[in-house]
């Protein structure tokens, strides 16, 4: 059974795919947090491994957040970025792995709105989160290529699973507190993935390498994701206010601040959609995504 280094095992990602990959592979993880099997700080150090792995699964990173300063800009620069560096410094020291899969972002395109964008599309990313994930991926190309390793970069969509983070897990708490705003029927389309497909994509990546995006491959509407969330909560279907509406309401969110139930920004997010195309990675790696309606449970 091959070994698995697993950086960021122990959060949303991880405690999901974690229970699968350890059928397939001998699994470590590795990270600051006290459940790590390792305790290591790739941000500051370069920390000895104990051994040689031959997969390495690299998921650790900061996202969910809005950087307000440039301390704050820094750090996703010195987790995403450095933090990869120092990881595959200390990969030379105990034996570079046959294969390393780094779990990237759809945010490198910096795409607001589109459909079934590729991989092709530029990566205009121009965010701290985007910028220092595209520099990680950047640095893996060439010494993956320098150390005859197989690189396998996986660029998902939004991520769904039990206690999602991010704009699903907050699309959860607004409805479950009765607070979430549906505009306009919720008729735009976003991209989701399952968190269980990393797993379930990782076997054949490991083999073949290469970049991909992954979600699912039916795009579901903010309005399938409304009726499905409230449902599971017992709750009732949030009431849809006109887009006009909305808009005047964003325009006041925008001088409120953080606690705007919606400004501008989040208006767009949500009225317009944005989809990444899953095709090469069901072409070239043989994977069918799961259907997020079918099974995300909160």
């Amino acid at each position: 059974m091959d070994k698995l280094l697993f950086t960021g095992g122990t959060g949303f990602l991880g405690k999901n795919v974690r229970p699968v990959l350890e059928k397939m592979y001998e699994v470590t993880t590795c990270g600051i947090t006290p459940d790590d099997m390792i305790k290591a700080n790739f941000v500051t150090d370069v920390p000895g491994l104990p051994e040689r792995y031959d997969i390495v699964l690299h998921a650790a990173g900061k996202a969910h957040s809005v950087p307000k300063t440039e301390t704050e800009k820094q750090v996703f620069f010195d987790v995403n970025f450095q933090g990869t560096v120092n990881l595959c410094k200390a990969l030379e020291k105990s034996g570079v792995p046959k294969a390393f899969v780094f779990i990237s972002t759809v945010a490198v395109y910096g795409c607001e709105f589109g459909e079934n964008i590729t991989e092709d599309h530029p990566l205009n990313g121009d965010t701290p989160y985007a910028k220092s994930k595209i520099m990680a991926e950047n640095y893996l190309t060439e010494w993956c290529e320098k150390n005859n390793v197989v690189l396998g970069i996986l660029r998902p969509s939004l991520l769904a699973g039990k206690n999602a983070p991010g704009n699903l897990g907050s699309m959860v708490k607004e409805i479950q507190s009765g607070v979430y705003l549906s505009i306009a029927n919720g008729k735009a389309h976003k991209s989701v993935l399952m968190v269980d497909d990393i797993a379930r994509i990782l076997p054949s990546i490991i083999e073949k390498g290469g970049i991909y995006n992954v979600s699912d491959s039916h795009h579901p509407t903010f309005g399938e994701l409304e009726a499905l969330i409230s449902s599971q909560l017992g709750k009732r279907r949030p009431v849809s206010i006109p887009f006009c509406m909305a808009k005047y309401m964003a325009i006041v969110g925008n001088f409120l601040g953080s606690n705007a139930p919606i400004n501008t920004l989040k208006l767009k997010k949500i009225t317009e959609s944005l989809t990444f195309s899953n095709e090469k990675a069901r072409r070239e790696l043989g994977w069918e995504p799961l259907d997020v309606l079918s099974n995300y449970k909160i």
